[in-house]
């Protein structure tokens, strides 16, 4: 299972970074142009990435009151990308200081909606990166509605291709 969640969390963090070095290629009006999407811009698409690797880590850290910090997030996207992938690495860094103890421990936490649940590490992990895809997914279609070619491919097949 390590392994596999090893692998998972560097291919989250490949795919962030090229997903956000071309981002960082775009013309600003159009990292922070109102489109149709989850988020209504490039830009709080990112912030969101962010705020969910942020929450997900304060959460196994058992943080009593988790902080969304795109809320008072105010950096450009340089600064946003940097945060991001910081947060990747940090989390591709946790997993491969893990043992299987603390990837099957059961860790308890309160989601959004203050509903209390209690799940291993593990299936939190597995639910952190698939989630960081489909948004991933989402900036992609953003970049094309926006007219903007030549996006990298970061399909995961691809990344085990490139080791």
């Amino acid at each position: 299972m390590k392994q596999l969640l090893q692998q998972y969390a560097a291919y989250n963090l490949w795919a962030n970074k090229t997903l956000m070095e071309r981002i960082a290629q775009l013309p600003e009006d159009i990292i922070y142009k109102e489109t149709k999407s989850s988020f209504s811009s490039i830009y709080k698409t990112v912030i969101h990435l962010m705020d969910v690797e942020s929450i997900w880590w304060q959460r196994l850290k058992l943080q009593e009151h988790v902080e969304w910090p795109g809320v008072n997030f105010k950096g450009n996207f340089e600064e946003l990308s940097k945060e991001l992938l910081s947060l990747s690495k940090q989390w591709s860094d946790w997993i491969s200081n893990s043992n299987e103890i603390n990837l099957t421990h059961v860790f308890a936490y309160h989601n959004s909606k203050k509903e209390y649940f209690k799940q291993p590490v593990f299936e939190m992990l597995v639910h952190l990166f698939n989630h960081q895809t489909f948004h991933r997914g989402q900036l992609v279609t953003m970049m094309r509605q926006n007219g903007i070619e030549k996006i990298p491919a970061t399909d995961f097949i691809v990344f085990c291709r490139k080791k």
